[in-house]
Parts: structure tokens; sequence; C-alpha cells
């Protein structure tokens, strides 16, 4: 195993060039399970970013990147994919390390990491473009080029694998990058670019600026220069970045919140609706965007699965990531688990019933990080916060329905609609319902499962665009129609 001895020194990466911020101002990075200081990061100012913006777009105008051909930035992209593992159980150890997750959770991200550069590798290689029949003698045809400079915002719950999926596909279509990891998770970052660095990726064509989302991810998402932004986050600052792109209608690709409905029917396998109903929303601490937070349980089953629910519930150990044995890591920070104990205590100022956890843990040494108990809320309605609003950890409302119709209500009653679940034996009536639910990622009788080779993405509130798949490559595309007439001849439309 890879032991850190060492507080990293990050640096931000410009033009080719490792460099601290100018002002000398750090931030502390913490391992959460701990509060151990694993590495200081530069908090760069607008100037440092505006730098790395001008960069990216001198590169990208030069036609260092865009102008090689799509075999010469697949080879690149699949040696990036060579090297992610070659380094996997060092990213695994430092992804466990800076995000407090499951080591085992880190592994399947570093994997999946090396599988989205090489699928965009691919992808790049298939037939491209169109060609169409229009009247006269001219031939139609339309062909995909890159937008130009993309400006790249991401979240910390999956620190690296989200990188790579903007990353990878901004790449992949032959933009130049500028990208802002999240304050509290930037330590595997500086590893991929120092990947990127070795594996030849040239001078100015990927920057990264590490810093305060309100100072370097403004500056990106204002900027002129900056063709397109792709921000993974909060629906709030999501309302900001779209207000910001407006200063030149740049594209914005916005993966945002969601608090997302699983189904569980009578006629469902039993255990197997209890065991997804834990891994949807107790997997990752539940700081993922697409949990089942809000699991809706047909009436004449409602009080067995409960009993069963909180009953497996009360059995899942939580501890450091890095520690065998454990089935949920810590919350990602001191902030954030506080944020999640204040809907604890406004679901129960609100009349829900706590059934189980609903409370940090402090014993055996857990009281060095940030550690809550799997919580339980049942006897709740839709108009309480902690149905409404996305809590982003371990808590979840368990509610009942009566009818498929009342299900389906209950599910899109809801700003949100970014994913759900539906678990019955009767594929029909599944079938039905899922494409009933106002969400963008669904499953039935399955939960969680994400593929490269498909879009990612949410209805309403849950953001605009896709990632993954090729509806990933296409926000980092623009599409051009090109007519070439054939009998080149004068129009004569004018006297001569």
């Amino acid at each position: 195993m890879t032991v850190l001895t060492n507080v990293l020194e990050l640096k931000n990466y410009i033009n080719g060039e490792w460099r601290s911020a100018a002002s000398g101002d750090i931030s502390v990075v913490i391992n959460p399970a701990n509060q151990e200081v694993i590495a200081h990061a530069p908090r760069s100012s607008k100037e440092e970013t505006e730098e790395a913006i001008s960069v990216a777009r001198e590169a990208f105008e030069s036609g260092i990147w865009s102008g090689k051909t799509t075999h010469e930035r697949a080879a690149i992209l699949n040696a990036i994919a060579d090297k992610i593992e070659e380094r996997a159980e060092e990213l695994t150890i430092l992804e466990t390390m800076d995000n407090g997750k499951r080591k085992a959770e880190a592994v399947f991200d570093i994997a999946d990491a090396a599988t989205c550069f090489r699928y965009y590798a691919g992808i790049i290689l298939h037939p491209d473009g169109e060609t169409y029949q229009v009247p006269d003698n001219v031939q139609a045809i339309v062909v995909k080029e890159p937008v130009g400079v993309a400006g790249l915002i991401v979240p910390w719950n999956f620190p690296l694998l989200m990188s790579v999926w903007k990353i990878a596909p901004a790449l992949a279509a032959g933009n130049t990058i500028v990208y802002k990891p999240a304050e509290v998770t930037p330590v595997t970052a500086m590893k991929l670019f120092e990947i990127m660095e070795e594996v030849g990726v040239p001078k100015g064509v990927a920057n990264m600026v590490l810093g305060r989302g309100s100072i370097v991810g403004q500056t990106i998402a204002e900027s002129k220069d900056v063709d397109v932004v792709s921000f993974t986050g909060s629906t709030e600052v999501g309302r900001e970045i779209m207000r910001a792109a407006a200063g030149n209608l740049k594209k914005i690709s916005l993966e945002l919140g969601g608090k997302s409905p699983n189904i569980i029917f009578a006629d469902a396998d039993f255990e197997i609706a209890v065991d997804y109903g834990l891994f949807g929303i107790f997997y990752g601490a539940g700081q993922v965007c697409s949990s089942g937070s809000r699991i809706l349980v047909e009436e004449s089953i409602y009080d067995e699965y409960v009993k069963r629910y909180v009953e497996r519930a009360n059995k899942i150990k939580v501890g450091p990531g890095l520690e065998e044995g454990n089935d949920v890591g810590a919350i990602v920070s001191e902030a954030q688990l506080n944020s999640i104990l204040k809907y604890i205590e406004i679901g129960k100022e609100e009349g829900a019933t706590l059934a189980a956890g609903g409370y940090r843990l402090t014993e055996n040494g857990l009281d060095k990080g940030f550690f809550i108990k799997p919580t339980v809320f049942t006897d709740v309605t839709n108009d309480m916060s902690i149905v409404r609003e996305e809590i982003f950890g371990p808590v979840v409302t368990i509610q009942k329905f009566s009818t498929e119709e009342e299900a389906i209500r209950l599910a899109n009653d809801s700003d949100f609609g970014l994913a759900g679940g539906v678990f019955s034996n009767d594929g029909a009536k599944a079938l039905r319902v899922i494409k009933k639910i106002r969400a963008g990622i669904t499953w039935i009788n399955d939960y969680h499962p994400t593929y490269v080779e498909a879009p990612w993405g949410g209805y309403k509130q849950s953001g605009i665009g896709r990632s993954l798949g090729k509806y990933g490559i296409e926000d980092f595309q623009e599409i051009k129609q090109i007519n070439t007439r054939l009998n080149v001849e004068p129009v004569g439309w004018f006297p001569s």
C-alpha cells in the first residue's frame, strides 16, 4: 500500500509550468477520516486564472492540439489511460485520503477514469459528420469542430472521475482546457496533470488553476475567452454560472443536484428491494448526486419494509475508508458534516420520525474525523425540507403510497429530476412507471450503475446537457454546415 509520508505541496499547471500562487496564499487539505493534513494547495487569484485562460486561448488558436489528427489525439488519450492504470494503487490511496470514501469505491473510480479516456480515444476514430441532398447543384455536409477554450469545474464527491468525465471528451474533441478542481479535494487532480505532462500533452493545452470557486470558478464562467463551461455541483452554484455565462452567451453544461425517488412495489423481490434501497443512499455516504434519497414504498409492505430496512441500516459499519471492514466512509468536510446534521435537526422539528441514526459518530477514535450514523426518517410528507431539499449525506426518507398513480405523483413532486428507480417483478408495470418518472438517469430493479457509453444528466433543476457517451463529447463541439457548389457559374441575380 502507498503510504503518504510527507504533506504534498500542490501547484497550478499553466502553460506547461508548475506554479505556486503568486500571493503565497494556500488552503490546507485534510483527510476527513482523521483531519490530518495531507496537502497544501494554492489559492489562485483572478489574474492567475485569466492568465491560464489566455494561455488556453493562444494554444487553441495555434492549432497545436485541434490541428492534430484524431489518431494523434487518441494515442495521447490512450497513453493517459495507461498511466492511470500503472499508478492505480497510488491514485486510489490518495483519492481515499482526500475524499474520505471507502478504498473499494476509489478502486472503481480510478478504473473508470482510465476507461473514460479509452472510450473517448475510440469514439473520435468513428465516422463523423453528415451529408445532405439539397436543391441546386450543391453538396451540403455537416462537420463537428471543437468549441475552443473549455472551462471545467468539478465537485468533491468523485474528484478524479468527475474530472475525467469532462477532461477526456473536451480534449478528444480538440479543445484546450482551463480546469478547476474542488478546493477540498485537489490531490488526484495534480497527479492527473502530472500524467498528462508525462505523455506529451502540448504546453498550454491543459491548464489547472486551484482555488476558491468564488474567484477561480467565477472568472472562468465570466470570461469572454472561454467558449464553453462544464460544471458539476450544486443547483445554486449552477444558477450563478448560468448568469455569468450570459456575458458572451457561451455554451454551458450543468450537472446539478438531485432528490431522487426509489419506488418499491409490493410485488418486488423484498430482500433485493431492501438491499438496493440501502445501496441507493448509503453508497458514498450519500454524497452522490443521484442517490436514491426518497424511498417510496407500497402501503401493503411499508411497515415490514421499514422494519427490515432499519434493521440492516443499523448494522452498517462506518469508519475510515482505508480500514478493512468498514461499509461507509467519512463525510468530506466539517462544513458538509454540519450541513447534514442541521438537516437532521430540521427533519425532527418538522415532525418526521427518526427511525435510525441521526447523529455524529465519535466513539473508537471516530471523533478525529467526520462520520455520521446512517439516518432513516419515516412518517414524512412531501412538504418537508428533508424530502424536498438535497441533503447530500447518509440521510434517507421512507414514504408510503397506495396506488401506481400516487407513486408517480410523489416521485415527480420535486424541483429535481436527476435519477430514479423502480423495483417490481411486473416488467410491464416497472417500465410503464419508469417512463413516467421525470428524470434523466433511471433503473429498474437496480440502482447506481453508471456506464461511460450512456448519457448522464437530468431534467428540471438537475441541469442542462449530458455527460458521457456520444452526448458528452457533443457539449464540447460546434456544428458547422458547409455547402459546395458543384457547377461554378454566375448566379445571375443582378443585371450584368
